[in-house]
């Protein structure tokens, strides 16, 4: 298995492209702490039951990614679990739309604080106790194609996942000679919660398919393959960069 005897933490892995990514990583051997958030408890614990069930190893650990004690606290609480820790993924995210004319403060301020803060005080946290253990490791953040594509009404987003490739680029050169490495996914249109509204949408469903080349919408397991790779001894000599797996969307895309 590519990720046996290794320790992975995934945040927001409760639902969408976390849990996939939690599912595949103790498929392939690891043993996943499943980070979530208030009122996610019961789901968290569904995904660490079906885990154990096909016989890998899981724990379910409420953490706010944006408040640094919750963060350390969670680091602290995987290692007392399971150890030590190979692998952080920084997938937890929010959105919410608004004109640029009329976005709220308080909207600009929760979206930067869990896309953007967030990733910087796992990836902090998590590269802190890998140098210690003096083992390298593998940060992997969940980004968006919209780190390149704009996308009207949600300029805070794009401007934290623009952050978070400039942010990966930078701690991939620090963290290299620690022999850890840094890299993004950059997801394009995946069936999860965050783009239901759009896929809902007979118009706007209509206008998302014409800009993918490949004609559908991805799937979580497809991010989660992917995941899988960079985070395994096969990508160790792959640090620095954004993996987009959207179906050519980048290729061909208006700005929806």
């Amino acid at each position: 298995m590519q990720l046996d005897h290794k320790v992975a933490i995934v945040t927001g892995s409760a639902t969408g492209i976390g849990e996939a990514i939690a599912t595949q990583m103790a498929q392939e051997g690891a043993a996943v702490a499943i980070d979530y958030i208030a009122g996610q408890q019961d789901k968290a614990a569904q995904v660490v039951s079906r885990i154990e069930q096909a016989g890998g190893k899981a724990i379910a650990l409420e953490a706010d990614v944006s408040k640094e004690d919750q963060i350390k606290r969670l680091i602290e609480q995987t290692v007392e679990a399971f150890g030590k820790l190979d692998i952080m993924v920084n997938n937890a995210g929010v959105e919410r739309e608004h004109p640029f004319l009329e976005m709220p403060l308080e909207v600009w301020n929760w979206i930067i604080a869990v896309n953007l803060t967030g990733p910087w005080l796992c990836s902090q946290a998590a590269a802190r106790r890998m140098v210690s253990q003096g083992n390298g490791g593998r940060i992997i953040n969940i980004s968006s194609v919209h780190e390149d594509l704009p996308m009207p009404t949600n300029a805070p987003y794009c401007v934290s996942k623009g952050g978070l490739r400039m942010m990966m680029r930078t701690i991939a050169v620090e963290l290299a000679p620690h022999k850890i490495t840094v890299n993004n996914i950059g997801p394009g249109a995946i069936k999860t919660d965050m783009d239901t509204p759009t896929l809902n949408d007979p118009a706007k469903r209509s206008t998302l398919l014409s800009e993918i080349p490949l004609g559908r919408v991805g799937e979580p397991r497809e991010v989660a393959g992917l995941a899988v790779y960079l985070a395994s001894d096969a990508a160790a000599y792959v640090t620095g960069s954004t993996y987009f797996i959207d179906g050519g969307m980048l290729r061909q895309s208006g700005s929806l």
